[in-house]
């Protein structure tokens, strides 16, 4: 506890950890955080520690048949059925001396308290209910420096101060959401005045008790002044209180016979009797934070286990606390008759399934659960489709619907494309699958000509569209030239054709070579075409010798055309030559109008047999790499 007198130094009970988790508290709770130090001036000013008692122990066990250890359940159910137990509590270092100005500890004026309570509760007409508490402290240890003056020394077994009390129910059944409870108890000085387990006064305290339970939760809460006389201890004070806690716990189990969860209980000091200690800052707190489990055997019997730290620096506040408990707590729904838990109007002890509404069965294994129309083992409460088997899923909308794995909504049974989203149809061979307009096997969402039959793809654009094997955009089936890309015409015979493609027979052209009237003589015109018959002749090698035909109509002597036909092959060879064709692969002739292809009838006709032809008349196989 710091120096001797006059020093100046601080001795502060527990560590300086809860004073931060107070600063975030109000305005008031912040005066309170402070409340647990002991002040040098309590040395300055001659004055030592007193001898009276002091009730350290700042855990009060709920009552047997409570679902929580240290909070209050609002429920009182049964009558004349006894609970009662054995609850075991271990606080360890509830009051420790420190330095403040070094925070080096000074003295363990208690480092340990177990205390054994013998804990029973009797209900009565199912709505009151009678507790008494019975604590004995097994064992206490602690040191009592000189720094501390006349503090007592903890040590020994000693007996507590005996707890009675009683709580009536005002609001709620067992399973009901939200219930009511009010709460009285009293604190006898059966404990000795001069230690660590009473002070020899009586204490009393009021409580508003609530809570509630649903399928698998638990809650409770409670609070309300517990009056105490007022007292100083080392220069803090200790008087009526502001008693609370608070706690839940989730069930588990096939009986939901276990339950874990938290709970925290405070205790903040209002007033004290000592006018010399006006302080704020020295009033005492304490808040502490348990985590707790319970099990409940053989039906009547339960268990339980918490531990927890403290929370604050008050007097009482341990840094650590244990608690164990072993009891006899017989079921509360049966001492309180039949229920009806999930209200479908068949009694729990009938019911197969009593947490959830159900339909009678002469099954007693089925009696009260919910119904299972389609027998696929999905309640119908939880099947989106009931009346067909089906299968669990997470989905709520398909949980217990037959598998439709494409989510088209139809199943997979009668879906014939079971993996792809489609539309149902009257053909089993197609329903489900999705829309193929043409037939032509590649679904419309793929079909990039979903009205046109067409073939597969590895391009996105032409998948499912008609063949066009030279990418001319002109489909195969009309196209005059499938393997060369050429342009649109409307005549079919060349539609889709080159201007200058080769067939087996002969290097077709299908623009005129124009000469000057009457002459041989080449119009700069035809110089593009006569480029594209040369460059036909270097891209097929293989033909190694064409006839360069030219034609007349029947217009003058035939003599003259013939000649004149004559003279227009050779100026094309000549124009082939000059562009690099070898003159070995050329021979020029004129068959002047001898073979007319039109009617030299009309215009059209003599236009179509004034023309220059490339017969081919002799080549060799295609080697491999060429056109």
């Amino acid at each position: 506890m710091g120096e001797k007198v006059g020093s100046g130094q601080l001795a502060a009970l527990a560590s300086r950890q809860s004073r931060e988790w107070l600063d975030n508290m109000a305005l008031r709770l912040k005066s309170i955080v402070t409340m647990g130090v002991l002040g040098a001036s309590w040395f300055a000013t001659g004055h030592e520690a007193r001898a009276d008692g002091l009730p350290l122990n700042r855990f009060d066990p709920a009552p047997m048949g409570d679902r929580m250890f240290g909070v209050q359940s609002p429920y009182v159910a049964g009558h004349l059925t006894p609970h009662v137990g054995l609850i075991l509590d271990y606080a360890h270092n509830p009051l420790v001396l420190r330095n403040t100005e070094t925070d080096d500890k000074t003295g363990n004026i208690v480092t340990g308290q177990l205390f054994a309570h013998l804990n029973g509760t009797l209900p009565l007409f199912e709505r009151l209910h009678l507790n008494v508490d019975v604590p004995f402290a097994l064992y206490q240890d602690g040191e009592n420096p000189s720094e501390a003056g006349s503090l007592p020394s903890a040590s020994g077994a000693q007996m507590g101060e005996v707890r009675a009390g009683l709580r009536l129910r005002l609001l709620g059944e067992y399973h009901d959401a939200f219930q009511l409870g009010l709460a009285g108890y009293a604190w006898l000085p059966t404990g000795p005045s001069d230690g660590y387990v009473g002070n020899g006064k009586v204490r009393g305290m009021p409580q508003l008790v609530v809570g509630g339970r649903s399928e698998s939760v638990v809650w409770s809460a409670a609070a309300g002044p517990q009056f105490r006389a007022g007292q100083s201890f080392a220069n803090v004070s200790d008087g009526t209180q502001l008693n609370a806690g608070a706690g839940v716990g989730f069930l588990f189990g096939d009986k939901k016979q276990f339950q874990v969860g938290p709970e925290v209980y405070a205790a903040f000091t209002l007033s004290t009797d000592d006018k010399a200690l006006h302080d704020d800052a020295a009033r005492n707190s304490n808040v502490e934070l348990l985590l707790d489990g319970r099990w409940r055997f053989l039906e009547h019997f339960e268990a339980g286990l918490g531990v927890g730290p403290g929370l604050t620096t008050g007097l009482g506040t341990p840094s650590f606390r244990g608690v164990f408990m072993l009891g006899f707590t017989p079921s509360q729904e049966k001492a309180a008759g039949p229920y009806d838990t999930d209200g479908d109007g068949i009694t729990d002890d009938l019911d197969a399934c009593p947490n959830v509404p159900g339909v009678p069965s002469d099954d007693p294994a089925k009696h009260g659960c919910p119904a299972d129309r389609d027998g696929d083992g999905i309640l119908d409460i939880n099947d989106a489709c009931p009346d067909v088997p089906g299968v669990a899923t997470d989905d709520p909308k398909t949980n217990g619907c037959p598998p439709d794995r494409d989510g088209d909504g139809i199943i997979d049974s009668l879906d014939a494309c079971p993996d792809v989203p489609g539309v149902a149809t009257d053909d089993p061979k197609t329903n489900g699958c999705p829309p193929d307009r043409d037939g032509d096997g590649i679904f419309d969402a793929q079909d990039a000509c979903p009205d046109v039959p067409g073939v597969a793809s590895d391009d996105p654009q032409k998948n499912g569209c008609p063949p066009d094997t030279d990418g001319d955009g002109i489909i195969d089936s009309e196209d005059a030239c499938p393997t060369e890309a050429g342009p649109r015409d409307p005549d079919p015979k060349k539609n889709g054709c080159p201007t200058v493609h080769v067939t087996d027979k002969e290097i077709v052209i299908l623009e005129q070579v124009q000469f000057d009237t009457n002459k041989a003589t080449i119009r700069a015109v035809s110089d593009e075409l006569l480029d594209k018959v040369a460059a036909v002749f270097k891209d097929h090698p293989e033909i190694l010798k064409v006839e360069v035909q030219g034609h007349t109509d029947n217009t003058g002597a035939p003599g003259y055309n013939k000649g004149l036909s004559q003279r227009r092959a050779d100026a094309v060879v000549a124009a082939l030559v000059k562009r690099g064709i070898d003159r070995a692969r050329l021979v020029g002739k004129g068959y002047g109008q001898e073979q007319p292809i039109a009617d030299n009838g009309t215009d059209e006709g003599r236009q179509k047999n004034r023309r220059v032809q490339f017969q081919i008349i002799e080549r060799q196989p295609k080697t491999e790499g060429t056109k």
